[in-house]
């Protein structure tokens, strides 16, 4: 077993194929193919598990590579610290629910990251897919919600597959809508005050059970619906038609201006955000820099952080 060798299954584990990690490596498929070969002969376990669809790491293959990445981490520092060597480049995977304080704390751990080189990915997508990244190693972390109606549903996924949910904060319930909505100024809202306006809501794809909603309240009839697949669509739907989505009510100014404002709506209901996380390995570095960010800028709101 060799240290280019572990670069190698963190590289493939990255980029999703052996072909694009080829690229990045700047070594050819079958090399590549042939190195993971060797290393599981060595080792006698099978890291991948390779479908028409493509590849997905075994529970050895997810064990191994977080043994994998901490050699090659502690391999880089001391490369720094005795052979002079600049920081090694940088990685991290985020994927996550449309949530503006994600992105606020994905900015400030880049910022004080001091990383010369870094190659970081943050995901929003779909919540069966943030699911499916943690379980595949695609990304380090995940960051969704769950309540009372979803909670059964999700942490029987989430234990199906090694994954823990660790809650970060429980908030009441709000609506997102535009400052120029007649409900804006309003102290509070019903759902019976929103019947004339849009509903938004994040479409699921495939998996669009109402268990796997970004929104609560699913199940709720609608007389005008509307499903976007981005934030940046979802805002503008809310400028256009005054539509209007169900959060936690946490709106960034510093990313979504003065055009977006929360009001809080009156049902009894909760929303446990958390971020989950994958039992078979240890968060790299930058992957705990996350997630102090996070706990940070939740602090900043005003809201009360859970253990």
């Amino acid at each position: 077993m060799t240290l280019q060798q572990l670069k190698y299954i963190i590289e493939i584990v990255n980029s999703g194929s052996i072909n694009e990690a080829a690229k990045k490596l700047y070594i050819t498929q079958p090399s590549l193919s042939s190195a993971v070969k060797e290393l599981e002969s060595e080792m006698g376990i099978e890291l991948f598990l390779r479908t028409p669809k493509g590849i997905t790491l075994t529970s050895d293959g997810a064990e191994f590579l977080g043994y994998a990445r901490q050699v090659v981490e502690q391999a880089s520092l001391l490369e720094q610290r005795y052979l002079n060597k600049k920081p090694s480049r940088q990685l991290c995977s985020i994927s996550t629910q449309h949530y503006a304080f994600a992105v606020n704390a994905f900015v400030n751990m880049i910022q004080k990251s001091g990383a010369d080189e870094y190659e970081f990915t943050l995901r929003e997508t779909r919540t069966y897919e943030i699911i499916e990244d943690v379980k595949t190693l695609r990304s380090e972390l995940g960051i969704l919600y769950r309540n009372p109606f979803n909670q059964k549903v999700i942490d029987k996924l989430l234990k199906e597959n090694h994954l823990e949910f660790h809650p970060l904060f429980t908030a009441e319930p709000h609506i997102f809508t535009s400052s120029s909505n007649p409900l804006a100024k309003r102290p509070s809202v019903t759902l019976e005050d929103l019947e004339e306006y849009p509903y938004l809501s994040y479409e699921q794809g495939d998996y669009n059970s109402f268990y796997f909603s970004e929104e609560i309240l699913s199940t709720v009839f609608h007389k005008k619906s509307i499903h976007v697949s981005d934030r940046a669509t979802i805002f503008n739907l809310m400028i256009g038609l005054d539509g209007y989505t169900i959060s936690t009510g946490i709106v960034s100014a510093d990313l979504n201006g003065d055009n977006i404002t929360s009001v809080p709506l009156i049902v009894d209901d909760k929303i446990q955000v958390g971020w989950i996380s994958n039992r078979q390995i240890q968060l790299s570095k930058q992957a705990l820099s996350y997630v102090e960010e996070l706990r940070d800028v939740i602090s900043g709101y005003g809201l009360t952080l859970e253990e």
